[in-house]
């Protein structure tokens, strides 16, 4: 018995050492020539980092100091998996996406009319125009002609601006837009008009007609301002007033049926005031 309990210290002291460092083809063949089984060894080479020459100079000395064919192959094993493991280079992150800034024009945004104003502190804020809808609509007859007239709630739009020379930006949904989904998608639709007070509410002629002979001729020229748009991108307009508009009501107004103004039934209509200085 004292001999076995010998062997069993020799090779726990053994697998102590062998613990505290990094085994390598030396070593292996230390364990070899102490007499250790074959097992042991090669579940010694798997629980432990090493470093293994597995060169042919390198297997022909384990061969020769006595190591098995079954050592042999879970040095080299190890040491191609050890390789691999640092030739593969580690997965790249997935990018993270840039944040968009609301009030670049050219980040994505929701459909519809946003107007460019200019903060305190200089800075330019994008500010969404909430949709008024069609509004009311009545017919004034004179003795010669008659008009079709929008009504719009409320005596003053929540979209304020002091420039007088306000830009716009429009954006419409490439499935459809941001009034009747057959026909309104651009700013070509859109007539900008201002709009009389009315106390309780505000409201302005989208359509004219000559009492005889039905003639229509379309918005009062003195109600509409001009403006020019530019296509920054797909279903993306910059809109621009090229003349100064006075302190006052204002809105865009589409229809369904001419483009570039409002001389049928009013689809669309997005309010803004403009204020003195």
């Amino acid at each position: 018995m004292r001999p076995r309990l010998l062997t069993l210290v020799f090779l726990a002291f053994c697998s102590l050492l062998l613990a505290q460092q990094s085994l390598n083809n030396d070593a292996v063949i230390k364990l070899v020539k102490a007499g250790l089984s074959e097992d042991l060894i090669v579940s010694t080479i798997n629980a432990q980092p090493g470093t293994y020459d597995i060169s042919a100079t390198g297997l022909i000395a384990l061969k020769e100091a006595g190591a098995g064919d079954k050592v042999i192959a879970a040095l080299v094993a190890k040491a191609a998996g050890s390789t691999t493991a640092a030739a593969a280079p580690a997965a790249p992150a997935p990018p993270v996406p840039a944040a968009q800034d609301p009030d670049d024009p050219m980040a994505p945004h929701d459909p519809g009319v946003y107007l460019m104003t200019t903060t305190q502190d200089g800075k330019r804020k994008m500010v969404f125009i909430d949709r008024v809808g069609a509004g009311r609509e009545k017919l004034h007859r004179g003795f010669v002609s008659a008009s079709r007239k929008a009504e719009i709630p409320g005596p003053r739009a929540a979209t304020r601006s002091t420039d007088t020379n306000p830009v716009f930006y429009m954006y419409f949904p490439p499935s459809s837009n941001i009034g009747d989904e057959r026909s309104i998608s651009s700013p070509a639709q859109f007539s900008l008009l201002s709009l009389e007070d009315k106390k309780d509410h505000r409201e302005t002629a989208v359509a004219k007609a000559a009492m005889f002979g039905g003639f229509s001729y379309g918005n009062d020229a003195k109600k509409t301002s001009l403006f020019t748009s530019e296509r920054m991108r797909s279903y993306a307009y910059k809109v621009t007033v090229t003349a100064s508009l006075t302190a006052g009501e204002y809105a865009f107004i589409a229809s369904t049926t001419m483009a570039g103004s409002a001389t049928g039934s009013t689809v669309v209509i997005y309010d803004f005031g403009i204020d003195g200085r």
